[in-house]
């Protein structure tokens, strides 16, 4: 434990239970904090305009006036006062509001003392050094009671919480956002939040994968297309900007996003119109974008694949979510949840989800997980119906993660999405233009795709490309200049 210091702050503590007040009052007396412990939200509320304290540490869940109330209470009297909110019941939506409302920060019982302690000294290190907000407030009307919501994470592990800080600070503001992270990690669950704790809530959510179409189908996609804007085009098209108009439009792997598609898109952002395929005249329309991407932007400004311009737009605001791997404590809830609803899928009116022994805990903590909490979950499932409704047992585990399906990622690289989804995406747009050109369109795609993976990774050694792909140099230039690939 840190040692003792003189005047290290004044605290006060809101807490209903006795016993964990008495205990934390007198670490945190040790540890040189003066403690002023009160027992219910309205004795604490009272003391709204006391002076004296520094930081306020308070439950969430009291008699009378509750944290999240107290958490409002206290910084409206004093911005500059940092609030720390304490809580055993902890979930996403309830990190996230806190964090709206000016929470500095967000503790779980049972604490980590480390923890505890290096929180407040920060705590009070900022009370002294401003008096102005520390964190983002509430753009508007914070609601009232429990938070609640349909914000599908799982886990309240430290890198976690940090990613829930972000969503709150950022989610009241209309600001553009850029989620980075690797594949599987919950991008589009993080967009979500976003959009549920903002004030365009109540608008329409519209995602697009910007990898899964080639550039003819995406722009039209996007921005849609007026009847005869090509041939097959009989009707028009309203894209996925006009469809979020009010609400949120999320760009999932941006990163794969064509050059001339990156300009029209930087166009858009500037000044809020968009132009339809075809169209003469330009529509207004209200977005909040934000976007995801698995791939390293910086580094593809550097080798001139994405804009310099359009990364700066869309890296204002940035929240990385963590691979499961640095998570790994928050495996138990993720895994037990797959596995809630693994039983319900596959075995309808089933009591109770399959429980994993510890042991089947510990090794899905010592695996790798490349692909994530989307790989866990796949692995739970193939678990769950291999156990078809008989007890989990460790040698079931692990005779599943050891099939090479059950941790490979294959058929699910980064931001890419699977072929079936593809084949999926091509199959709806190519129906909706009547244009019957989803063959070539796949096919131009995968070999685009194909030739440029081989490149990186000869590093632009012709030979080798033309050795693995099995063409001839004469093929693989043509198909190089009909893509716009490069050696580089």
């Amino acid at each position: 434990m840190k040692a003792a210091s003189e005047n290290a702050g004044h605290v006060l503590l809101v807490e209903d239970d006795r016993d964990f007040a008495d205990s934390l009052t007198a670490i945190l007396t040790e540890a040189g904090y003066e403690v002023t412990a009160c027992a219910d939200g309205a004795e604490a509320a009272k003391r709204v305009g006391d002076e004296r304290f520094d930081v306020v540490m308070t439950d969430f869940r009291l008699p009378g006036t509750g944290g999240l109330d107290l958490v409002t209470r206290f910084r409206e009297a004093r911005p500059g006062r940092p609030v720390i909110l304490m809580t055993a019941h902890a979930n996403t939506d309830l990190a996230i509001e806190a964090t709206k409302r000016g929470a500095f920060d967000f503790l779980l019982k049972p604490f980590d003392l480390e923890e505890v302690l290096a929180t407040l000294e920060k705590a009070v290190r900022t009370a002294r050094l401003t008096g102005r907000r520390v964190r983002m407030d509430s753009g508007g009307p914070a609601a009232k009671g429990e938070a609640g919501g349909e914000s599908a994470f799982i886990g309240v592990s430290r890198p976690m919480r940090e990613v829930f800080k972000e969503i709150g600070r950022l989610a009241p503001t209309d600001a553009g956002v850029l989620i980075v992270g690797e594949t599987g990690t919950g991008k589009e669950l993080v967009a979500r939040a976003l959009r549920q704790h903002s004030r365009r809530g109540g608008g329409p959510f519209v995602a697009v994968n910007c990898g899964a179409l080639p550039e003819g189908l995406l722009e039209s996609e996007l921005f849609g297309h007026v009847r005869g804007a090509f041939t097959g085009a009989v009707t028009a098209r309203v894209g996925r900007f006009e469809q979020a108009n009010g609400g949120t439009l999320f760009l999932d792997e941006i990163g794969d996003m064509p050059p001339a598609l990156q300009v029209k898109l930087l166009r858009v952002l500037q000044e809020g119109r968009i132009q339809p395929v075809g169209a003469s005249r330009e529509i207004a329309v209200d977005v909040r974008v934000i976007a995801a991407t698995h791939r390293d932007l910086e580094r593809m400004v550097r080798e001139g694949s994405f804009r310099e311009d359009l990364f700066y737009r869309v890296n204002a605001a940035v929240i990385r979510v963590p691979p499961l791997r640095e998570r790994l404590e928050d495996v138990p809830a993720l895994a037990g949840h797959f596995a809630a609803r693994a039983a319900a899928e596959f075995e309808p009116g089933s009591v109770g989800a399959p429980v994993f022994p510890r042991a089947a805990l510990e090794e899905f903590s010592r695996r790798p997980w490349p692909g994530n909490v989307r790989q866990l979950q796949s692995a739970v499932r193939r678990i769950v119906l291999r156990c078809a409704g008989h007890p989990v047992t460790l040698d079931a585990v692990r005779e599943t993660l050891d099939e090479p399906a059950a941790m490979s990622v294959a058929g699910a690289a980064p931001g890419d999405g699977s072929l079936d989804e593809k084949i999926e995406a091509l199959l709806g747009e190519a129906i909706a233009r009547g244009n019957g050109r989803v063959l070539p369109d796949l096919v131009g795609e995968v070999e685009r795709r194909l030739i440029a993976a081989a490149l990186r990774r000869s590093g632009g050694h012709l030979g080798k490309v033309t050795e693995w792909l099995g063409i001839s140099r004469v093929t693989l230039r043509k198909k190089m200049t009909d893509f716009g690939l490069s050696e580089n």
